[in-house]
């Protein structure tokens, strides 16, 4: 006698399931917050149907800002929050996002910590890790490290462009070796400060202050320079290292060089360098294509294709920082005052399908080790999150790779009015986003109610 198949929660029927090593067509099935069986006979209480369309792993966005760097009120910001920001993420097949977290004046690396858990804990949609930014060590005592550790926080950023790393970078290198010792991976955004701050005095004095000038303010050398002595860094302390949004060709060379010698890193980069190139800056409007580094060459652009398809790439993330158009494209904005940053969270993972597996530049293994799998491990959240696997969480996204249509910011879930890839058409579009099970996303229909995300503890 045959028994009856098992009764899931929820049932994503008749996709193609695409991980690590795998591509079948296959029913997935759900039991709570976690996968329960890949393939087999089920039955569901609720069924999905993603026949025809792919079933990926829930992405990962290792880098965005929906928290403040500075407290309300100080001025213009960032317009999205934990709730808008990662309601964005759902509508682009996200289900987890790595936030930087800034220390207000006087916190420490624990109260920002705190502060940031408390707000996503209150708003988010999908699941949350916080990357704690060390800015002043003056004011962040390094011995906060281990207990950072202790607490599942297995990150910790800074910048060689601001702060105290240029006045004194020696409190930097020992917070690298103690992220070691404590098994932190160490993000680094690397332009160095005194090459930047030359070049925009240089700028000054001789009149070139249009945003049109912007790339020369943050030259390709400032980024070079700095990725050379974070890789020494590295080297010096052990301590595993992440280079954030790398831009350059130049600069991942300086990446393969340390690799050579076997200094661990990990290289991110971002869909601005991706797609678009300096030339935008002849743009009446360039103010909107600004972020930190700025554009590069299309020879740059191109290294960096090469390089995620060949895996010398390890992740790519949105550095999304949105703004609202008139508070970064406003009248007499020079390279002096712009500001950097735009909202890429939910075009960043179709962009990426579009012009990397639909153009040919990507296999879909490759999209989705970029995507869900590299990033997973790298923050310490694999096996959990980053593949479709009984036992890992319910973190899944029915994509239709047929889907063709245009960016439009006016559809955008962010709080953001504009963005650089307006009326771009895009082939490959999450329809649905599941985060632990719970349907977060149908395409046109936003599900997710804030507060459903967590906060999570890493190993």
């Amino acid at each position: 006698m045959t028994s009856a198949p098992p009764i899931f929660d929820l049932v994503v029927r008749g996709g193609t399931v695409v991980g690590p090593g795998v591509r079948q067509q296959a029913d997935v099935g759900v039991v709570g917050e976690r996968i329960a069986q890949v393939g087999g006979s089920m039955r569901g209480r609720e069924e999905i149907d993603a026949a025809g369309k792919l079933l990926l792993p829930g992405g990962i966005d290792p880098h965005v800002h929906l928290s403040q760097a500075e407290p309300p009120g100080s001025g213009p910001s960032w317009c999205d929050d934990f709730a808008s920001g990662t309601r964005a993420a759902a509508a682009g097949g996200i289900t987890t996002v790595g936030n930087m977290t800034f220390p207000w004046p006087g916190q420490g690396l624990l109260a920002a910590v705190a502060r940031d858990e408390a707000a996503a804990s209150r708003q988010a949609v999908v699941d949350v890790v916080l990357h704690p930014v060390l800015t002043d060590p003056a004011e962040q005592p390094l011995a906060e490290i281990a207990a950072l550790a202790a607490a599942g926080t297995t990150t910790l950023k800074f910048f060689t462009s601001f702060g105290g790393f240029a006045s004194d970078a020696t409190p930097y290198l020992a917070a690298m070796r103690l992220a070691a010792e404590h098994g932190l991976l160490t993000l680094v955004h690397c332009e160095d400060d005194a090459i930047l701050a030359g070049a925009l005095e240089h700028l000054v004095t001789t009149g070139r202050t249009g945003v049109e000038h912007y790339p020369r303010s943050r030259p390709v050398t400032a980024e070079v320079a700095a990725t050379a002595r974070i890789v020494a860094f590295a080297e010096e302390t052990g301590a595993p290292t992440y280079v954030v949004h790398l831009s350059a060709a130049a600069a991942l060379d300086e990446v393969r060089r340390g690799r050579a010698r076997g200094v661990p890193l990990a290289v991110e980069t971002r869909p601005l360098y991706l797609h678009l190139s300096e030339e935008r800056f002849a743009e009446p409007d360039a103010a909107k294509y600004v972020g930190q580094p700025p554009l590069r060459t299309p020879a740059d652009v191109a290294a960096l294709w090469r390089g995620l398809a060949s895996g010398e790439i390890d992740t790519v993330g949105s550095d999304h920082a949105p703004w609202r158009w008139a508070d970064k494209v406003f009248p007499g904005v020079d390279v002096r005052s712009v500001r950097p940053g735009v909202a890429d969270l939910e075009v960043m993972l179709p962009l990426l399908f579009s012009e990397g597996v639909g153009a040919g530049r990507l296999s879909l293994d490759r999209f989705v080790e970029l995507t869900a799998t590299a990033p997973a491990r790298l923050l310490g959240l694999a096996p959990r999150k980053g593949a479709i696997a009984p036992g890992a969480d319910a973190d899944l996204a029915v994509w239709d790779p047929a889907l063709t249509r245009p960016i439009r910011a006016a559809e955008f879930a962010s709080n953001a009015d504009f963005s650089p890839y307006e009326r771009w058409p895009v082939t490959g579009w999450p329809v649905t986003t599941i985060r632990r099970g719970t349907v977060v996303y149908e395409r046109d229909r936003r599900l997710a109610e804030p507060g459903g995300g967590r906060v999570l503890r890493r190993s």
